[in-house]
């Protein structure tokens, strides 16, 4: 048994505790919270800083971590697409040590969960290996294209099928954005995840989804341009890949419709990036899906590393919207850190307070995932782990914050 102290407690579910006391078992189970002055001193644990839950990073591509530094920055969403396409393939040796190396890094930036999108089976070993709990989201897309969605599924299904669900890890399948995934392949994926419900006829899960899913969202200008009006440079985009468009017929609204249309709402249902969602489009998800069902995974350092904007998180503040935070890859990051995504939220848009940014890189990424059970917060009975932040004098994130794992 260990008494962890601190000269602030963050229990995130709760209020914050002035020298508050944790007792974890050997596990890192929270036994209690106390206060400091029931305790004789000589059998704490003490530190200057803030104690915090474990971070949850809502979404990631691990298996990019081999393209550190390849793309370039500013580009836009579409060139940068292109460079993924263009740079996935080096020998599997290089693409292997780069996984190790970004699970590894993670866990050092105090990460204890993790969203992953996969194409491939890269990741599997690792995240069987990994102290960190993987949520991994098995990414489809067929451009749009109807009469590819069966080999599409049926390739990306085997990827499926080799991504563990075993020891706290969990998988399903997901569509990659509303501009490439065809309706049909949009029902092949719900109909694999409905098997992930033990009872299609037990309603009990409504309000607490049994699995959760993933979609790319609004990341750019020409995404809902593209779905009002079939114009701008998705139009292009397809076309230097040879790949038809002439069967697509704009809806006339953004995206966020198309994809409302098309995704299982029985899911829990993060929309990441959200860099040009409106109130509308919020208020639509929040209707369509549910409210209580509806995560907003913002990316910040992406968001500025390929389109350099950011999300107006007013609008999410304003409607009272689950955000959590995720990483991307390091195609489109310097690092794999949910600290420092908040470090940018801070910076950039600092009406966003510490309490609820921590809120969003913890209990709410935890929700998302379906891992609200075991972590997110500081409550008897959960393993959250147990992370020092050395904040400033005014309990709010510096430039030089740092995070050290405790527990």
């Amino acid at each position: 048994m260990r008494k962890i102290t601190a000269d602030h407690l963050f229990p995130v579910a709760s209020k914050p505790m002035k020298n508050g006391v944790v007792i974890v078992d050997d596990t890192g189970k929270i036994l209690a919270l106390d206060r400091r002055e029931n305790h004789d001193p000589a059998t704490l644990e003490t530190h200057h800083g803030a104690i915090v839950p474990g971070f949850v990073n809502a979404h990631c591509h691990l298996e990019l971590s081999h393209m550190r530094g390849v793309a370039p920055t500013g580009t836009g969403l579409l060139p940068f697409l292109k460079t993924v396409v263009n740079h996935r393939h080096i020998p599997q040796e290089q693409i292997d040590a780069a996984i190790e190396q970004g699970d590894r890094e993670m866990y050092e930036a105090g990460i204890v969960a993790v969203g992953d999108i996969c194409n491939k089976a890269d990741t599997a070993a690792v995240k069987r290996r990994s102290p960190i709990r993987y949520y991994t989201f098995v990414e489809m897309f067929d451009f749009l294209q109807d009469d590819r969605a069966q080999a599409t599924f049926d390739s990306y299904h085997e990827v499926f099928e080799q991504q563990a669900d075993s020891d706290g890890n969990r998988k399903s399948c997901v569509p990659h954005a509303p501009y490439t995934v065809s309706p049909t392949l949009f029902s092949y994926i719900n109909n694999c995840n409905s098997k992930l419900i033990p009872d299609l006829f037990d309603f009990s899960y409504i309000g607490n989804p049994p699995f959760s899913i993933s979609i790319h969202n609004q990341e750019t200008p020409d995404e809902d341009q593209f779905f009002k009006d079939k114009t701008g440079d998705f139009v292009e985009f397809y076309k230097t890949f040879g790949i038809p468009l002439d069967h697509f017929q704009p809806t006339g609204s953004s995206s966020m419709f198309y994809s409302l249309e098309h995704l299982d709402i029985r899911a829990r249902v993060i929309f990441v990036h959200n860099t040009m969602t409106q109130p509308l489009d919020i208020k639509a998800a929040h209707s369509w899906v549910r409210k209580e069902q509806s995560y907003w995974c913002t990316c910040p350092n992406a968001n500025l590393y390929i389109e350099n904007r950011l999300p107006n998180y007013r609008y999410f503040l304003d409607n009272q919207a689950k955000v959590c935070i995720g990483t991307d890859s390091l195609t489109s990051n310097w690092q794999l850190s949910v600290l420092e995504e908040m470090k940018t939220i801070a910076r950039f848009q600092s009406y966003v307070g510490f309490e609820t940014l921590l809120r969003w890189a913890t209990l709410n990424g935890a929700e998302a995932l379906g891992f609200e059970q075991d972590l997110g917060s500081i409550e008897v009975g959960k393993t959250p782990g147990l992370n020092l932040l050395d904040l400033g004098p005014d309990l709010m994130l510096q430039p030089g914050t740092k995070v050290k794992r405790l527990v």
